[in-house]
């Protein structure tokens, strides 16, 4: 199956997701720089003691900005699971996607007025709010207009563009900041948003379907039919792992460039390596995934994983880094586009919001565990942090290769020896 062969929506979404990508990686970096710089005034709360289950707290400005940038994962997270079934319930997703990105724009020009920090994290919330509506509503569109022969590569198509937005997002970001200061950079963001905006409207539309209605029960699967846990849930947990593996990373800079002997330079390197490898191959491992069946990837990939996370807590050298950081990426492309498409093919119909939510979730849930898990494991030691996450990782597989098993078409699989029960 050729790039041209995929639906023209497809592709619309894909772009669509490009642009938003770098508008909602831009506020990565410049959100952090912009509560350091004393445009919002965060004095006044630094060294306040607070009580956290009974202990004592001390607020910080790196725990000020831990705050904001979490609350974007975490609220889009949690919030997937109802604005999926919402979306499922009224057959719409295209007016999901559409509300979901007015939201993430007008909170991105927003930024350039606010004077409060508690104004910074609202406009954060109804950002994660707005990503929670136009996520999982993306990824369902995506589903319902591909087939058991070709989900595979329409999920690697739209995570390629997806992740070039991401990661271009941030190297694009400290260049306006440092050329044309905070408000242009905000600017941007509303300009990514518009874009996407433009795109899904002109080009993108819900498919015809059947009349269905969705459960009202929210509720995710957690027991399989003829396993112990559910594929779809499997995976989700497996994604959650991912998430942290990747995310774990930023946290550690400054021990990371110390311990390596490099600069800043070396880090945006190895930090934008794992994207680089997921744009070079979630396009042919999606292909793969529809020829050869789904299973073999999700084994591989995670098989990969296990010793990419735990190494990164024991090389010496910015290229051994950055090479780690690769390999790192590629089996992230293993996992993702194959994970799709197994939720894809489980997904009953009218249901896809739903079912494709649960992986979006995880993710969007490991992403923001991983930095917290890292700052907090790091004082007992620099590899500590990659150990854990190389743990998890190792739990994920073993749960992959017992509960999830092969649901491309039997005709386009392969014999694998490790499918036990297939």
């Amino acid at each position: 199956m050729g790039l041209l062969d995929i639906d023209r929506r497809v592709f619309a979404l894909g772009l669509a997701r490009m642009a938003d990508a770098v508008g909602n990686s831009f506020l990565i970096v410049v959100l952090p720089l912009y509560l350091a710089s004393g445009h919002v005034p965060i004095e006044a709360l630094v060294g306040t003691q607070v009580s956290v289950l009974g202990a004592s707290l001390t607020i910080t400005e790196y725990l000020l900005v831990g705050i904001v940038l979490s609350l974007f994962g975490f609220l889009n997270s949690l919030s997937q699971p109802f604005t999926g079934r919402l979306s499922d319930r009224t057959g719409r997703r295209r007016v999901f996607i559409l509300f979901g990105l007015l939201l993430l724009g007008a909170a991105s020009g927003a930024y350039a007025f606010v004077s409060s920090y508690w104004l910074v994290v609202l406009l954060r919330i109804l950002q994660g709010i707005g990503a929670a509506f136009t996520i999982p509503c993306t990824v369902a569109l995506v589903n319902e207009l591909a087939t058991g022969n070709d989900r595979g590569s329409n999920f690697g198509v739209f995570n390629t563009f997806r992740l070039i937005g991401f990661g271009f997002g941030p190297i694009v970001a400290g260049l306006v900041v440092e050329a044309r200061g905070f408000d242009a950079a905000f600017g941007v963001a509303v300009a990514g948003a518009a874009i996407s905006f433009l795109t899904v409207w002109a080009f993108v539309s819900d498919p015809e379907r059947p009349a269905t209605a969705a459960s009202d029960d929210l509720s995710v699967a957690v027991r399989g039919d003829d396993r112990l846990l559910d594929p779809v849930f499997t995976l989700g947990l497996g994604t959650v792992a991912m998430g942290i593996c990747i995310a774990m990373f930023a946290t550690l800079e400054g021990r990371i460039n110390e311990r390596l002997g490099q600069g800043t330079l070396w880090f945006g390197v190895q930090f934008g390596a794992v994207t680089l490898a997921n744009v070079a191959f979630q396009i042919p491992i999606g292909r793969g995934a529809d020829r050869y069946g789904r299973r073999p990837f999700l084994l591989t990939g995670f098989c990969l994983l296990v010793p990419t996370t735990v190494a990164q807590g024991y090389v010496l050298s910015p290229a051994l880094m950055t090479l780690t950081r690769f390999l790192l990426g590629v089996a992230v492309a293993l996992v993702f586009a194959p994970s799709l498409a197994v939720a894809g093919d489980l997904a009953r119909e009218g249901e896809s919001g739903t079912t494709l939510s649960v992986l979006t979730m995880a993710f969007g849930l490991g992403v923001a565990i991983g930095p917290i898990a890292s700052g907090y494991l790091e004082r007992f030691g620099f590899a500590v942090p990659f150990v854990a996450a190389g743990a998890l990782a190792a739990l994920a597989l073993l749960l992959v290769y017992t509960q999830v098993g092969e649901t491309g078409d039997p005709r386009a699989t392969l014999d694998w020896p490790w499918s036990p029960g297939d």
